[in-house]
């Protein structure tokens, strides 16, 4: 899977598993925040995204909640995290 290949994935995971109807893949631009004044997600979408970013790559997060809202910044930053990952495995 290429770079873009796996932010497209990412994206599209953003929009479905967080029911995000009036956004597409499209819409999220690979570097805005996630959370807060970016795309506006909260604390319950980063509990679903990462269940569903898990689900799909395989990937572990951090028991650190620093490290993981840096995972979380935006999309470039989960696929560098699933990236590293996939090379740790």
């Amino acid at each position: 899977m290429t770079r873009e290949e796996l932010e497209q994935k990412i994206k599209e995971i953003v929009v479905s598993s967080l029911d995000l109807e009036d956004l597409t893949p499209a819409d999220i631009e690979t570097d805005i925040p996630l959370f807060g004044e970016g795309l506006g997600l909260d604390s319950i979408d980063a509990l679903e995204l990462g269940m569903a970013i898990k689900k799909a790559f395989g990937v572990t997060f951090s028991q650190n909640p620093a490290d993981n809202k840096a995972i979380f910044r935006s999309v470039k930053t989960l696929a560098d995290f699933v990236q590293q990952q996939k090379k740790d495995l």
